[in-house]
């Protein structure tokens, strides 16, 4: 029994030590010496935190849609068509126009 007691005081002893003389408790926690400004200054950085998270996954996004990889989409530029393609191998002189009127009656255009 004197054992628990030694160590029950033994515990305690922090929290005395951390009393002030005012009576007022300034140990470590979460608004001590801080006041209203610290418990706005969380919700606040929390909020930016997340705001960056949206816009580096908004980047990466547009990024990523930007380069190729993804079908343009309403707002991207217009996707090449197969008779695009075929007048672009004319205009390089890679196909003739024979088979250029050959290709153009084969894809229905």
């Amino acid at each position: 029994m004197r054992i628990a007691t030694v160590v029950a005081s033994l515990a305690m002893l922090p929290m005395e030590a951390l009393a002030a003389a005012d009576g007022r408790y300034h140990g470590p926690g979460m608004m001590w010496d801080g006041g209203w400004g610290m418990m706005l200054f969380g919700p606040l950085m929390m909020i930016i935190f997340i705001g960056a998270i949206v816009v580096l996954v908004v980047l990466a996004i547009r990024w990523l849609g930007s380069s190729g990889h993804f079908p343009a989409g309403p707002g991207g530029p217009p996707a090449r068509t197969p008779l695009d393609i075929l007048k672009e191998r004319l205009a390089k002189g890679e196909i003739d126009v024979a088979e250029f009127e050959e290709r153009r009656r084969a894809l229905g255009e």
